[in-house]
Order: structure tokens, then C-alpha cells, then sequence
């Protein structure tokens, strides 16, 4: 199980009460959601391994060369270093360290990559994983992630970690009219605006599902936009050649890395020694963890 980390924390932290506070008044919200949201993926799925994806560069600057817009809107400033900050709510920012305390503590592995986002981590692992995979995340572009054939399947998070939809192949064919192999050329064309993607100008989800099931791939489509003996309208040819210089560089911004360089990290579950399970106990009462803690402990004491 590889868990989109940041998209859990978000979720917790704007789904939980921001009064839930540690004894010093830090507020921990986040902290609490996101080890209930462990719990019960544990609890539920019964996975062997899990690994908390981490963006270790939210904003790659690879990708901000390719597409200067790439999530600029979420950009609160840049440092003297060159590095952009991301806008988080004070109350947020403050606990990501103690999301990281707490995750070595319970011994779950935590792994990014200099560079890349946590979106590059998933693609990586999911592809290098020896078993079936699933994939817990609230950001659709993992959907191109899906395949049937090595069982790997996306927990989408849209209506709630409690009410988890299930894709594969065939739920996101039914879904979006593409298969997750199209899904990244989809998404190129429709734009998304939560990631500063423009799209293609007055192409939005049909007509790009419509091209992509016509032609099979962008490559084939923006072909088709230069020659005359094609089938494609005047208007889409048009719409199409208007976003050239956005289509040559856009698929290697939205397309997931999958062949990043990862440490070795321990990512089976299992219970934790007495010691371990006292520390975090310790964690516990210093964060004013309360139940959550006890039930992510309780999860993992069932891994043997």
C-alpha cells in the first residue's frame, strides 16, 4: 500500500476540529486524521507493506521549465535559495514534523526523492513492486497508474478515506472514457487548474476522451492536427495547433516518473516490540495523540 502522504495530511487536517490540540497547544489535527486514516486502511485492506510517499520537492523545477505555470498558484514565495514555498495554513505547517516523528516511531516507512514528488515515488514503487499494489490518494493523475494485468489499483479518496472508490481499468474506462494508459494524454488536453495546466483551449473531457479513443494516443492526435487527409475538424484541427508548443512539453510534466532512484527502505508491517510500542505511547502523551494513536497501534499489532 503507497499512501499520497500530503493528500492524507490535507484531508485530515481540513476534515478534523482544529481544536484538537497537544498539552503545549500545538494543534494536531492533522496528525491525528492522518494516523486514523492509517488505521483503518490497515484494518481494512490488510496490507503487507506499506509506504508513506513523501514530496520531497512538491514543485520540481524540471517540470516549472517544461510549464512555468505548474502549480505557481499554490507558490507563497521564493527564497533566496531559489526554492519555492508551498501555501500552508500555519496550523498545518507545524505539524508535518510531528507526522514524521510519529511515522519513525511506528516504524512505517517514509520515502521521497530529491527532485521529485511523491506522485514520482508511487509511479516508481508501483511499478518495481513484486505483488498487487494499491494506491491511497486524492490527486486523479495517479489514475494513469492503473493496470489490471499487475494489479495495481488506485483508492480514491474524493468522498472520504471512509468511503474509498476502488479504480481499475475498467472503473476508470467507464468513468473518463479512456484507459488509465490514456489517462495522462487526457488529462494533458482537458488541463487541470489545481495544478496550473491550461489544457487545450476549448477541448475539455469529451472531446479529449473522444480523440483518444478515435486516435489512441496524443502523439497520433497532434499528427492527425497536421495533416490534411485527416478526420479531425477544422475547429479541433485549429484547437489543437493553437496549443502545439503546450502538447510538445505538457506530457512530460503530467506523465508520473517511474524509474526514479529510491533508498532501500523496510516497508513490511509488523508489531512493535515493547520498547517501540512505549516510545510511541511516550509520543503519544507528549502530542495528546489520545485514541488515535491507540487504534493505529492496535492496527499493527494484528501484523504478524
Amino acid at each position: 500500500m503507497l499512501l499520497d502522504t500530503a493528500s492524507l495530511y490535507f484531508r485530515a487536517f481540513f476534515g478534523m476540529p482544529d481544536t484538537l490540540r497537544a498539552p503545549d497547544g500545538t494543534p494536531v489535527n492533522a496528525v491525528r486524521g492522518l494516523l486514523d486514516f492509517i488505521a483503518r486502511l490497515v484494518t481494512i485492506y490488510e496490507p503487507d507493506e506499506l509506504v508513506c510517499c513523501w514530496d520531497d520537492d512538491w514543485r520540481p523545477a524540471w517540470r516549472v521549465a517544461l510549464i512555468p505555470s505548474y502549480k505557481a498558484h499554490r507558490v507563497v514565495a521564493e527564497v533566496s535559495a531559489g526554492v519555492d514555498v508551498e501555501v500552508t495554513p500555519d496550523p498545518l505547517e507545524v505539524q508535518i514534523p510531528i507526522i514524521r516523528e510519529v511515522l519513525g516511531a511506528l516504524n512505517i516507512a517514509v520515502v521521497g526523492a530529491a527532485g521529485y514528488e511523491a506522485d514520482d515515488v508511487i509511479g516508481t514503487l508501483s511499478t518495481t513492486a513484486r505483488g498487487p499494489v494499491d494506491i491511497v490518494t486524492g490527486d486523479r493523475d495517479l489514475f494513469q497508474l492503473v493496470d489490471d494485468a499487475r494489479s495495481v489499483r488506485v483508492l480514491y479518496t474524493a468522498r472520504g478515506v471512509g468511503n474509498l472508490e476502488v479504480l481499475t481499468e475498467s472503473v476508470v474506462a467507464a468513468k473518463y472514457g479512456v484507459l488509465p494508459e490514456q489517462y495522462a494524454d487526457f488529462a494533458v488536453m482537458r488541463g487541470d487548474t489545481s495544478d496550473g495546466l491550461p489544457g487545450v483551449k476549448g477541448i475539455g473531457d469529451k472531446t479529449a476522451a473522444s480523440l483518444l479513443q478515435q486516435y489512441g494516443d496524443l502523439a497520433s492526435i497532434v499528427a492527425a492536427a497536421t495533416d490534411a487527409a485527416s478526420g479531425l475538424s477544422s475547429g479541433v484541427r485549429g484547437m489543437l495547433r493553437s496549443a502545439a508548443d503546450y502538447l510538445l512539453v505538457a506530457p512530460r510534466v503530467v506523465e508520473v516518473a517511474k524509474d526514479i532512484d529510491l533508498p532501500d527502505v523496510e516497508a513490511a508491517l509488523q508489531p512493535l516490540s515493547d520498547d517501540e510500542t512505549a516510545h510511541a505511547r511516550e509520543l503519544g502523551e507528549k502530542w495528546g495523540l489520545g485514541s488515535a494513536l491507540t487504534r493505529v497501534l492496535a492496527a499493527l499489532s494484528e501484523k504478524s
